[in-house]
């Protein structure tokens, strides 16, 4: 598997920076952190993302819970992610096969974009620390923790900022979240695998 597959399969997790939570908050509760990602059926933002080698990329990504997400990559890349249908698609601009499928169940990102997330899983919620000025949650699926985990970073009041991927190779992809604007229309075309491979080849 290439650098760029490895990237983007490992997927998206650094978000926007923190320089301005300079004073140390209280951790948020489970409870707290469930009710907003419960709460989060779509969302629009850009992103910085930094592969396991340093390497950095940005973009825009899409969310329209549940089981869809779309991160489209800003030159030089160009490539784009999308998760829809039950299937995770790799469209890279330098393959002349089409986009590389996997199943979206055996990546971490199918844990986040189930139509609810249940913290009170013990088998499901790994970590839950707080480092006086972030929350963060360690989340993997219960029933294959061999396809790696994802770790969550919040701010308080709660607000995603950025997430860590773990793949089953053990490599670490980071995605911040630069801006994430939460609620709006986000059209159901923009997650259709097949129309954009249709595009994507002309």
């Amino acid at each position: 598997m290439n650098k760029l597959r490895r990237t983007l399969l490992a997927a998206p997790l650094l978000l926007a920076a923190l320089g301005g939570h300079a004073l140390r908050a209280e951790p948020l509760s489970l409870d707290q952190i469930s009710e907003f990602w419960n709460g989060l059926q779509t969302a629009e933002g850009t992103f910085t993302q930094i592969a396991s080698d340093g390497t950095m990329s940005s973009g825009t990504l899409y969310i329209k819970r549940p089981g869809r997400i779309r991160f489209e990559y800003d030159p030089p890349e160009e490539a784009m992610v999308i998760a829809g249908g039950g299937s995770l698609a790799i469209f890279d601009p330098r393959s002349n096969t089409g986009p590389d499928r996997y199943p979206l169940s055996e990546t971490p990102l199918s844990i986040i974009l189930r139509r609810e997330v249940d913290l009170s899983d013990e088998k499901m919620l790994v970590d839950h620390r707080s480092d006086g000025v972030t929350t963060q949650i360690t989340l993997q699926d219960p029933d294959h923790p061999e396809y790696g985990n994802i770790k969550l970073v919040f701010t308080d009041p709660p607000m995603l900022n950025q997430w860590i991927i773990t793949d089953n190779a053990g490599g670490q992809t980071t995605m911040v979240l630069n801006t994430l604007r939460i609620g709006g229309r986000v059209p159901e075309r923009l997650f259709n695998i097949i129309a954009e491979e249709r595009d994507w080849q002309k």
